[in-house]
């Protein structure tokens, strides 16, 4: 993609920071949403069984759209596409506490799906060709952000539940004041186009091939998150027997694990390269796996959904990374991941009841700690080689960096 014609070392801090500010409105949408989850089931009179039905359509949206992402990318370039997208995913916050039956909740969420689909893509596409002009990893911090962004968002929805706020009014007023922030951060961004005589691409791409090993590895870590999270603190209560609010606090704790982890990750790939990072991590969310699997005692359960959570965290985001230099079309390979993770985050939860259904639970987080072990064996995808040099790239994207697996020598 053709950029902007300065690229000073200033200019590129002010756009991580822009990029950044994204992911963070990114992440308070959906933090300000799944708070209000109960609120929009009383009022759409749903049983669990139907809102269980409802909550599957965003990721049908999703999946449905991104493929999408990388046709209005090219055709409005990186920045206008991304502010448009944004602000889509923002205002769609609105409409599910606006549903009072089943059938309007599921288009609702259908629409929120697609926007907060397209819209990840085109932030992650940006967030990646920002790391390739800087020289060095910054995907694992723009997805922490994501991660504070929703801990600010659920922290805001639940003073407003506990207010007792409707959630129509606390959905508009928070929508617009996250459009107005996200339309300011995202003037700090790349303005970057595609090349004047490349080829558009299809109107809708299937995911090339070049991402489908690098969302396998997303598909394991995603699984795993999902896994933990859905079922952290069930595993904890029934099988171990342990009160509703020590099980109640692993969730907690594994969240706050994946996104301190993340922030303070780039650090990490910057030392030793995407590769060895991603089998050092598998290697600690399998001794993590095991650890929940044999716990005798609530402490070594907690101590392994955390080590779990620590071994995945960055792996999502170096997929992205991966993705966007494994061929020409960056948007096109980073919707293919994403549309395969957002996959195995649907299916996750649902998978582990099924066999702990058939078996326990124990054995359904066998399943997530063999998908952990994954990690170790198939790290090496995460090794691409840049492809942005063919397309006017900058000393900064030439460099080595975090696409290769040795640490990054460029420090703006």
């Amino acid at each position: 993609m053709t950029g902007e014609p300065d690229l000073s070392p200033a200019r590129l801090r002010h756009a991580r920071f822009a990029i950044a500010a994204v992911f963070c409105t990114h992440g308070a949408v959906t933090g300000s949403f799944a708070t209000r989850i109960p609120w929009i089931q009383e009022h759409a009179q749903l049983s669990a069984g139907t809102l269980g039905l409802a909550l599957a359509f965003p990721a049908v949206g999703a999946a449905l759209a991104m493929p999408l992402a990388g046709r209005v990318n090219h055709r409005f370039g990186a920045r206008t596409a991304l502010r448009g997208l944004l602000a889509m995913w923002t205002l769609a916050l609105i409409l599910p506490s606006l549903a009072p039956n089943l059938l309007t909740l599921c288009l609702a969420l259908f629409f929120y799906g697609v926007a907060a689909g397209m819209s990840d893509v085109a932030m992650n596409a940006l967030g990646v060709e920002t790391e390739n002009r800087l020289g060095r990893s910054i995907m694992s911090s723009l997805h922490g952000m994501w991660s504070v962004g929703a801990l600010i968002g659920s922290a805001a929805g639940t003073l407003a539940a506990h207010a007792g706020a409707d959630a129509r009014l606390h959905h508009l007023v928070a929508a617009l004041a996250l459009t107005a922030g996200g339309l300011v951060a995202v003037r700090g961004v790349l303005d970057l186009r595609a090349e004047p005589d490349g080829d558009a691409p299809p109107h809708f791409a299937l995911p090339p091939k070049s991402a489908l090993l690098i969302g396998a590895i997303g598909f394991c870590a995603v699984f795993a998150e999902g896994a933990s999270l859905d079922w952290s603190a069930v595993y904890l209560q029934d099988t171990l027997n342990t009160d509703a609010g020590l099980a109640a606090a692993s969730t907690t704790a594994f969240a706050l694990t994946m996104a301190v982890a993340r922030l303070v990750g780039d650090r990490v790939v910057d030392r030793f390269g995407p590769v060895r990072t991603v089998r050092a991590g598998g290697v600690v969310a399998t001794a993590g796996g095991l650890l929940v699997v044999l716990a005798q005692h609530p402490a070594a359960a907690l101590a392994g959904f955390g080590m779990i959570g620590l071994g995945i965290a960055v792996v999502v985001p170096l997929a992205f990374a991966a993705a966007g230099r494994s061929g020409p079309a960056p948007a096109q390979a980073i919707a293919g991941v994403a549309t395969i993770t957002y996959t195995s985050g649907l299916i996750a939860p649902s998978a582990i009841g099924a066999v702990a259904d058939a078996t326990s639970l124990v054995w359904s987080f066998g399943l997530v700690t063999v998908l952990a072990f994954a990690l170790i064996a198939g790290a090496a995808v995460l090794r691409q080689r840049s492809t942005v040099g063919h397309s006017g790239a900058t000393p900064a994207e030439k460099a080595p960096g975090p696409n290769r697996d040795e640490p990054a020598r460029i420090q703006p």
